[in-house]
């Protein structure tokens, strides 16, 4: 039965001739999960087979390269340029279709962003030599991550001006994988014109500078593409469904592509027989944070304007992309605004997604958290991963099964690791009791909830997952070994987070100094004690004011009186700039406050992934946080911060910064000393999340998975 909040997500569509349960699409995405000679790996149809088992009406496999190996954009790309591959794909569109989804595969041809062409030396296919520029992107990166990064042999890059006979087998390469997707099995193709891939090249006054009759005027630049949609339909027959995949809008450049000429496009491709479009947009990579403009967008339903304008310009289906809720696209759809909505990080998070709409369990949905794991992957030539779900990629390897011996586990510390490892053990069949010291369940996520509201959603649904008839949670008790004696645990699990002690600077222990978890622990109502020797009499009264109501037993709510008051003044230090710190900073600048952050190493935010920290350190700048690193902070003393910075040639400058209050995001240790105890009286023990190893949350629910489902 359709769940009538969602009965418009779940009315059967068709693209074409093509009929799909539902309008939920999986988004193409590059995931690296490719053999190293293009073919499709056992790996890859797992990790698709469960999202059609999770419910979705289509997938679509993403960037499958049309001239393997040249013009790949990633070095594990799928291959679909020769017949040898036909079997892995074959294999691929039946295991999809045993669970009723339908399975299409992008094609494409990276043009001048072949990075695998561009590292072992070959040309670059372009239109034109594209035009110079710069981009800050390397510059908050770490050496490991610079040397990652995909560099040109021999330190140039080499072009390649499209000539006639290059075009003509340009068209040629894409109708030879259009047939060979049909042979496969696939159920449709979508040509990839957008994100400045070849097509998209050609279609670009910007990207396109060429003199002849496919460049200068619209009806040129769209040459190729007229030509590789007629060689493609002229192969797979006029009923097999073919759609393209656009660029609404190029941003970050003068005169590219704009949205009418996108609708032009559409109208275009109509005209040529294509049965859909699919809207996208492309930044030009000025600086890192565009790739969080697009086509990574950073901003819910970024894209669905575009995407009702071009759907209301033209017949066929229309499928948008970009962060889209569930309830949005359910309501876009009803009212006409768009056919399809694309779900890419979504369904990383929890292939299940759809089943779970569709049955009325919307809140046990795992949350995309919006952190750019999965995409940061790519920048580092490695295979995608999802910081919520670790099993992402690794479907066929890390079943989660009922427990052949059912034991009594004890969990220690209600934080993300904890309350995973709760679940997932609960669920295999453990009788699971959760210990926590706190009033509350979530730990430091609860916090880090305030700072990054993405996080607060994650949070619910891991208290929701423990609400199962095999999990006793007792809150406000402090695990000792005495109690551990008394439940007689077969094991225990220890997830207490770290430990953070103040570092050995000169004034840290000054009343307008905080700690994270002094500051934690008062936003959170549970720093009575801290309270007592901080805050002012008028201060105390605020605050258990607050909890008196329940203020701070909310994130919401208590994001919400943070925007009034916080125990801090007007003009905030903070010592550490990593993921805690950063975060913190952003948090406190959007509440006015004028913030300072000191960084011992010369990377801000290695903690973050790449595309996360590019668009972290773009707010920063927005909201003029003054960021030092290399720096050595020297003493803090009652109005100022004093702190050296090293030059490269050995010179040390003095400065200091005026500061109201010093917040010390920094000194986080792992350790257990509760676990050393246990371990002394025979008692079995793990240690799991940040007190075995700093991995913040995706390291937290990775181990916490990784114990859970073993034991």
């Amino acid at each position: 039965m359709v769940n009538q909040h969602y009965a418009h997500l779940f009315t059967p569509g068709k693209i074409g001739s093509l009929e799909l349960k539902n309008r939920i699409v999986m988004a193409p995405m590059g995931d690296n999960f490719a053999e190293a000679d293009g073919h499709c790996t056992e790996r890859m149809q797992a990790f698709y087979e469960a999202r059609a088992k999770g419910g979705a009406g289509l997938i679509t496999i993403g960037v499958g390269s049309i001239a393997y190996p040249l013009g790949t954009a990633e070095p594990y790309q799928l291959a679909i340029s020769d017949d040898k591959y036909l079997p892995g794909l074959t294999q691929l569109t039946q295991r999809v279709q045993r669970h009723g989804a339908k399975i299409a595969i992008q094609l494409q041809h990276a043009g001048k962003t072949a990075a695998r062409d561009m590292a072992e030396g070959r040309e670059l296919w372009v239109p034109s030599v594209p035009p110079a520029s710069q981009s800050d992107m390397f510059a908050s990166l770490t050496p490991a991550e610079l040397g990652a990064f995909i560099r040109p042999k021999g330190g140039q890059v080499s072009y390649r001006v499209m000539d006639k006979q290059d075009i003509a087998q340009m068209v040629s390469w894409f109708a030879d994988a259009a047939d060979r997707a049909r042979r496969a099995g696939f159920d449709g193709i979508e040509l990839h014109a957008a994100h400045s891939y070849i097509i998209a090249g050609f279609l670009s006054p910007y990207y396109n500078r060429r003199d002849d009759e496919y460049g200068r005027s619209y009806e040129n630049r769209t040459r190729l593409l007229r030509e590789v949609m007629s060689a493609v339909r002229k192969r797979v027959g006029a009923d097999f469904p073919v759609w393209l995949r656009l660029d609404a809008m190029e941003l970050r450049v003068e005169s590219g592509i704009t949205l009418d000429e996108c609708i032009q496009t559409a109208k275009l491709a109509e005209q040529h027989g294509m049965n859909a479009i699919s809207v996208s947009a492309y930044a030009n990579p000025s600086s890192g944070a565009a790739f969080t403009q697009a086509p990574l967008v950073n901003q819910p339903g970024g894209f669905i304007d575009w995407a009702n304008a071009v759907a209301g310009a033209v017949s066929i289906p229309v499928t948008a992309v970009g962060r889209i809720e569930p309830e949005v696209a359910d309501k876009a759809i009803a009212a006409g605004d768009f056919s399809f909505v694309a779900m890419g990080r979504k369904l990383l998070a929890d292939p299940e997604l759809p089943n779970k709409l569709q049955a009325g369990c919307a809140a046990d949905i795992r949350p995309c958290i919006y952190c750019y794991v999965c995409v940061s992957q790519i920048f580092i030539n490695q295979r995608v991963k999802c910081a919520v779900n670790p099993m992402t990629g690794h479907e066929s390897e890390y079943p989660v099964t009922l427990a052949d011996n059912p034991k009594k586990l004890l969990v220690i510390g209600a934080g993300p690791a904890g309350m995973e490892a709760a679940a997932i053990a609960a669920r295999r069949g453990h009788q699971v009791t959760l210990v926590e010291q706190s009033a509350r369940l979530g730990g430091t996520l609860f916090f880090a909830s305030m700072a990054y509201p993405e996080n607060g959603k994650l949070l619910n649904q891991q208290i929701r997952a423990l609400d199962h008839p095999n999990i006793q949670v007792r809150l406000s008790t402090r695990a000792t070994p005495e109690l551990v004696q008394s439940l007689k645990p077969d094991e225990v699990l220890i997830a207490t987070g770290a430990t953070r002690g103040r570092p050995a600077i000169a004034g840290a222990d000054s009343r307008h100094v905080w700690s994270g978890d002094e500051l934690r622990q008062i936003m959170t109502g549970e720093g009575k004690e801290i309270a007592k020797h901080k805050l002012s009499v008028m201060q105390r009264a605020l605050l258990s004011s607050g909890q008196m109501i329940g203020v701070t037993d909310s994130i919401d709510a208590t994001r919400h009186l943070s925007k009034l008051w916080m125990p801090l003044g007007n003009r905030v230090c903070i010592i550490g700039g990593g993921l805690v710190g950063l975060e913190l900073a952003e948090f406190l600048a959007a509440r006015g406050r004028s913030v300072t952050v000191l960084e011992q190493e010369h990377s801000l935010g290695k903690e973050l992934s790449i595309v996360r920290r590019w668009r972290v350190l773009h707010e920063l700048n927005e909201l003029d946080v003054a960021l030092h690193k290399g720096v050595s902070v020297n003493a803090i003393d009652e109005h100022q911060v004093h702190f050296s910075h090293s030059s490269k040639n050995g010179d040390i400058t003095h400065q200091s910064v005026v500061a109201d209050s010093v917040v010390l995001a920094m000194g986080a240790q792992t350790g257990s000393p509760l676990a050393e105890m246990l371990q002394q009286m025979d008692i079995k023990v793990h240690t799991l999340g940040d007190c075995e190893q700093l991995g913040y949350i995706e390291g937290a629910i990775a181990a916490a998975t990784k114990i859970a489902r073993t034991i």
